[in-house]
């Protein structure tokens, strides 16, 4: 089915992974001066990384991140510990640079832009800061839909754009983060909606809820699948009756990135929810994600393994903000070093392993 012009242009881009790189990469990697699978998932993950490149030796020099912030109308049920008023606070902060995600994308060599895609209330201008509001928030999901179509559309648009301009600009692959305080509560139902799994399983505290909120948590969630139905096949539908704007714009941006074969890095949580968005418009998006972490929230390993994804390290965090994807970057990067910086034996005149 037709969404628009750009939405499906894009979506028609993204192809199955180069197979001829890849066979050539598994090929060097088994005359590096290395036991065979020595590198474990390194080299895994280097092989994938020439089929999304289309390069049997790929070369990642310049990173980005795109971080979406957007409120939730479903805060007014007590869905979360922190105020709605904490999602302007802490944009403010990734703009002073003070975050958890500027440090790391510091510590990565990254560079940050922020989409002001549903915060509800005005921010100050700033250069990494782009103002492409679709709306104050979201509509509260456990009374009707959280936006409507043209609402959805134009997030997956204003995500499209804001990777197509990444990549224009150079970069080579792209972290995907988000702020939006209650933001857990939609990712729990869009998980639960497209894995078909229960409220309960993939529903967790959060920003830190006790358990008679987390119980009640729980139940609004059923209550919003239950008010909205959405079509779990649909990934439009889930957006628009469950999701969120930040969500949104997240998946549209994922969408492009695997269009322009680049790498797609999946944070926790919220990002994963837009991944599972972007998988159920495109099936093949998911060859271009790189699970980053499993994050505490119990619903993201569901929705990572429900794609066939397995994250490149567990460390217990549960921020958001892109930080467990921006901290997976020099991973990544090493991975494609190895593959195209390690010398063959035959380079090194070192012996290879005797035949039995």
């Amino acid at each position: 089915m037709s969404i628009s012009k750009l939405i499906d242009e894009t979506i028609l881009k993204i192809d199955p992974l180069d197979e001829i790189s890849m066979s050539a990469a598994r090929e060097r990697q088994n005359t590096l001066t290395k036991p065979l699978g020595s590198l474990g998932r390194l080299e895994e993950l280097s092989i994938k990384l020439a089929g999304i490149y289309s390069n049997p030796t790929p070369v990642i020099a310049n990173k980005s991140v795109i971080l979406a912030a957007g409120d939730h109308g479903v805060v007014a049920e007590g869905v979360s510990a922190y105020p709605q008023e904490v999602t302007p606070q802490m944009v403010q902060n990734f703009l002073a640079g003070g975050a958890g995600i500027n440090v790391l994308a510091r510590h990565a060599g990254a560079n940050i832009v922020i989409l002001d895609v549903g915060v509800a209330s005005e921010l100050p201008d700033h250069p990494v800061l782009k103002k492409v509001k679709v709306a104050q928030g979201t509509q509260n999901i456990a009374n009707g839909p959280a936006m409507t179509r043209d609402q959805a559309i134009q997030c997956l648009e204003i995500g499209i754009k804001a990777a197509e301009e990444q990549i224009s600009g150079g970069a080579d692959i792209i972290a995907f983060g988000e702020m939006g305080i209650g933001n857990t509560t939609p990712s729990s139902a869009i998980t639960s909606v497209i894995t078909k799994t229960d409220t309960a399983t993939t529903t967790g505290r959060g920003t830190g809820v006790d358990d008679k909120s987390l119980d009640h948590k729980i139940a609004i969630i059923k209550k919003a699948i239950d008010t909205n139905k959405p079509n779990p096949t649909d990934g439009l539908d889930v957006l628009i009756k469950v999701g969120g704007l930040e969500i949104g714009a997240l998946a549209g941006a994922m969408l492009a990135t695997a269009a322009r074969n680049k790498p797609v890095i999946v944070d926790g949580f919220i990002s994963g929810a837009a991944a599972l968005i972007a998988w159920t418009l495109c099936p093949n998006a998911r060859l271009y994600f790189i699970a980053s972490h499993n994050s505490v929230e119990p619903g993201h390993n569901i929705g990572l393994s429900t794609m066939g994804l397995r994250p490149l390290f567990d460390l217990e965090m549960r921020l958001g903000e892109g930080t467990g994807a921006t901290l997976a970057m020099p991973i990544i990067e090493a991975a494609a070093k190895c593959l195209s910086e390690m010398a063959t034996f035959a380079e090194a005149g070192v012996s290879g392993k005797e035949n039995d």
